[in-house]
């Protein structure tokens, strides 16, 4: 299946000279979508996940069904104050300001194994924020998995060496 056929390019979103990438065209199909989670859960079953995180909010639609997939637990990364419970939150720089993601403190296990799970790779900033957080608690991120990254951006870069990165469609 080509997954690109699924995702609508919208030219000058959303700012002009950006061509953002849809994936609520591929969301909205059933078979598209099944077919890409199991596509992504087939690239990441040899790594041995404990847990799947994600960052809000796109990651959520790919990091939970992939759990689903694999059998595992699902963390939510959000924005801070959306958790009830206590949290460890970080910030990072985004092109035009800061922002700053939590996860519950007792969301990993200290020597868990940990995949994240998100929709798009593109400069790595949430990335290396979720990463930075799950280590904070002791997590060990052994992969990262996502529909779409944009190759020519510096997203993997940023992540660093010893996680697997794996991405089903690539700009």
């Amino acid at each position: 299946m080509n997954f690109k056929d699924y995702i609508r390019v919208i030219h000058d979103y959303p700012q002009p000279g950006i061509r953002f990438k849809d994936i609520t065209t591929l969301l909205q199909d059933g078979p598209a979508y099944r077919a890409a989670i199991e596509a992504m859960r087939a690239a990441v079953e040899h790594l041995e996940i404990d847990v799947i995180a994600g960052p809000e909010a796109r990651g959520f639609v790919i990091g939970a069904p992939l759990a689903i997939a694999l059998g595992v637990g699902f963390v939510p990364v959000r924005k801070p104050g959306k958790l009830p419970f206590d949290t460890v939150q970080a910030s990072y720089d985004l092109e035009y300001g800061k922002d700053s993601l939590a996860i519950h403190t007792d969301a990993i296990k200290p020597g868990q194994r940990v995949l994240i799970a998100d929709d798009l790779l593109a400069t790595g900033g949430t990335i290396a924020t979720t990463i930075n957080l799950i280590r904070q608690l002791g997590g060990e991120v052994v992969g990262a998995s996502f529909l779409i990254e944009l190759s020519y951006l510096p997203g993997r870069e940023k992540l660093g060496s010893g996680i697997e990165i794996n991405s089903l469609i690539t700009y």
